[in-house]
């Protein structure tokens, strides 16, 4: 029987005051193995000790939906019996240590918690944020992340249709992989994890258990160092073609009434699932380990319970149901065993060679579980950038090449090309717009997607940030017609005990609430992950954010790509007062080599009133053609329509503006739009009426991108600007 040591516990990632709490809990010294359920029960990953009370103020509900943050996915109600179901998640520090196979396992964790609720997936995205291209290590994990992506969504069978991927210094030692996954499912059939039914048997189906993956939750609770190759053994083996046989099993089961709860086993594996299943439906559990299959031999009760092994769920069954199952399962080539049962006891009592080795009281350990009001120390602001003060490029066109090429902007093709966007027949929008779009089969509706962030952005102005990461969402949803429904979210932050790092969070969280109360645009679901910093240098911070939308009419969404029977290009939305703000822009960062100023100011309200228009005239099919305005400002927004529809455009910058603020700024609120010319004046008196700001900025035409008063360059030269970068990295 192993000691259990001062050492110990600090190895299991639990502080002297947490060990105290332990041994309050079971009034006793924990075993070894209970050492280990407490260690992943109370892990950053799955207990959110530093951060729910933060939590605890974003907006989680609406009329649309059906379940907030909570399970193991959000759900929400799109009419016609029909619901959506979605979640992002992290794979942050496996992918680092081993790219492929971190990267994959992320993206069928998610796929999981999808199909655990009832819903078929039909669609994936991924936020990706790389080191600097310099670093090392950069093509590496590239190849590996997109390797990973691509090789288990393919195989699977679901389209990976939207996603990001930018590259900065600050993730050199830390890189960031955010996967998402959607799926529909009938509105009066979710799936939930709590358990119930004194007596009903705990069935276990899927792959075997093996020793990889082990204490993966307590390796995402921690901070990187120089010994992070070592964990190599904590990172999970996934097989997509076992999860294709488990997401078809699952839905032919749930397809009965044998199902009472399930749970698919993620971080902390057995224990955790085993551990939530019980906690929600207020019960206890027994679990006998020596009914698990396993594919090695002499795993040790805690082996078995702390695995990560991929492709496995736990259910509790209806009485009786255990054979009907079990066929199901077995049709499918997959592993099915009855491993224990819900009891009236409150506990989880775990036995392995006939003796128990865990007896843990399910409500206390819940109840004791830490719950940390972390000092924080608010971001300092900084100073706005007076575009006045630096000097206008002499050719704006060159800068533009230059933006065009950077790494954040260069196109992003390579990327996507790697994964199967047309699986399942039901993309309609694929990468390289605003959002994904899915048509909804069987109806007229359409599912618009995203995943979106800016983190220079958090990292100037927390707030700020917050607020823009789910505006951002919001505007690319509303871009291609949708009405944005729902969000969810991955926290990427570094080590919250540092003041200056819980401010950060802080800070987004505040941003974020205001963003989402005031677009009646939900929190239904999320993820945290701390801890992401390598020797004591954290990432800037990054809440990735999900949105998802819906079209009334999949047939009248819009798209970035220019249309050969428009001519005018109008600007709607946004402040004239701030279209030209430089601060934390790329062109300030990629031309003038300067990384300071305040982010963007945010305007809410103005958002709500363009996004109301722009989604009726989309909705009856007078704007086919829009964009939101980003990164890089108008000048990039305007060359991406350009370039996605082959058509030169003619810009026309007003005569009191600065030219290089004008064409570059990042001010927010934004989208372009293009229309037929003899429709314009209609639209812009429209817009007026509405209390909209729309101006005419240019004409469509031509082979060329012309900016008055005489410059000019043809497509096909910004095109290899846009295209030649990431190639040509990746091939050395």
């Amino acid at each position: 029987m192993t000691e259990i040591t001062a050492e110990i516990v600090a190895q299991h990632g639990i502080s002297p005051e947490e060990y105290q709490r332990i041994l309050k809990v079971l009034g006793r010294e924990p075993s070894f193995t209970e050492l280990g359920v407490f260690s992943v029960m109370w892990s950053e990953h799955c207990s959110y000790k530093s951060s729910k009370r933060w939590l605890s103020r974003l907006p989680t509900t609406a009329p649309w939906v059906i379940c907030g943050p909570g399970e193991n996915a959000g759900v929400i109600d799109i009419g016609d019996g029909q619901a959506v179901i979605f979640k992002m998640e992290s794979h942050n520090h496996p992918s680092y240590i081993e790219p492929y196979q971190g990267a994959a396992t992320g993206v069928g964790g998610i796929l999981r918690d999808v199909f655990t609720m009832g819903a078929r997936p039909i669609a994936n995205l991924n936020s990706l944020r790389f080191g600097s291209p310099e670093h090392p290590k950069t093509r590496h994990l590239v190849a590996g992340v997109v390797g990973g992506i691509g090789g288990y969504g393919n195989c699977v069978g679901v389209p990976t249709i939207a996603g990001e991927c930018t590259f900065d210094g600050g993730y050199d030692g830390n890189i960031l992989v955010n996967a998402m996954t959607v799926g529909v499912a009938p509105a009066d059939r979710i799936f939930y994890s709590a358990a119930a039914g004194p007596g009903n048997p705990i069935v276990y189906v899927g792959s075997k258990t093996g020793r990889d993956g082990i204490h993966g939750a307590t390796m995402a609770s921690a901070e990187f160092s120089e010994e992070t190759e070592a964990k190599r053994p904590t990172v999970q083996i996934g097989d997509p073609f076992t999860e294709k046989l488990l997401i078809e099993a699952c839905l032919e089961l749930m397809a009965t009434d044998a199902i009472i709860a399930i749970q698919d086993m993620g971080a902390a594996g057995l224990t955790s699932s085993s551990f939530e299943m019980a906690s929600k439906g207020d019960v206890g559990v027994e679990l006998d380990l020596d009914r698990v299959p396993m594919r090695e031999t002499a795993m040790t009760a805690y082996e078995i319970l702390l695995s990560e092994s991929q492709e496995r769920m736990l259910m509790v069954l209806r009485p009786g149901r255990e054979e009907q199952a079990r066929a199901v399962f077995e049709k499918w080539e997959l592993d099915f065993a009855v491993v224990g049962r819900i009891t009236d006891s409150r506990h989880m009592v775990v036995s392995r060679n006939g003796a128990v080795v865990v007896d843990v009281p399910v409500a206390p350990l819940v109840a004791a579980a830490p719950n940390y009001d972390r000092q924080h120390t608010p971001t300092p602001p900084q100073a706005v950038v007076d575009a006045a003060t630096l000097t206008p490029p002499n050719d704006p066109l060159a800068a533009l090449e230059r933006l065009l090429g950077c790494p954040d902007l260069a196109s992003k093709r390579w990327i996507w090309e790697q994964y199967d966007h047309m699986v399942m027949a039901q993309t309609v929008q694929r990468p390289g717009g605003d959002a994904g779009v899915l048509r909804l089969l069987g109806t007229r509706k359409g599912l618009a997607v995203t995943s979106d962030c800016t983190p220079r952005y958090c990292l100037a102005d927390p707030r700020e940030g917050g607020r823009q990461a789910v505006a951002e969402a919001w505007r690319n949803l509303v871009a291609v017609g949708a009405q944005p429904l729902a969000i969810t979210n991955c926290l990427n932050f570094g080590n919250p005990e540092k003041p200056e790092i819980m401010g950060q969070f802080a800070g987004c969280i505040e941003g974020m609430a205001d963003a989402c109360a005031a677009l009646d645009f939900p929190v239904v679901s999320g993820n945290v992950s701390l801890y992401n910093e390598t020797n004591g240098t954290a990432i800037p911070p990054t809440p990735t954010i999900g949105g998802v939308g819906l079209l009334a009419d999949v047939d009248r969404m819009a798209t970035i790509a220019l249309k050969p029977d428009e001519g005018a290009l109008l600007l709607l939305g946004g402040d004239a007062g701030t279209d030209g703000w430089l601060g934390q822009s790329l062109y300030l960062r990629e031309i003038e080599g300067r990384k300071d100023g305040a982010p963007p100011p945010v305007d809410l309200a103005d958002h709500r009133r363009t996004g109301a228009l722009l989604r009726r005239l989309i909705g009856e099919a007078r704007i086919r053609t829009c964009h939101d305005v980003g990164d890089g400002g108008l000048l990039v927004c305007v060359t991406e329509m350009a370039l996605a529809g082959d058509i030169g455009v003619a810009l026309n910058p007003p005569a009191d503006a600065l030219p290089h603020a004008w064409l570059f700024g990042e001010g927010q609120g934004r989208w372009v739009v293009a229309v037929v010319a003899a429709e314009a004046a209609a639209l812009e008196a429209e817009a007026r009426t509405a209390g909209v700001r729309v101006e005419r900025i240019g004409s469509v035409g031509g082979a060329r991108l012309t900016v008055a008063p005489a410059h000019a360059i043809s497509l096909a030269e910004l095109r290899s600007a846009h295209e030649r970068w990431l190639p040509g990295f990746m091939a050395g």
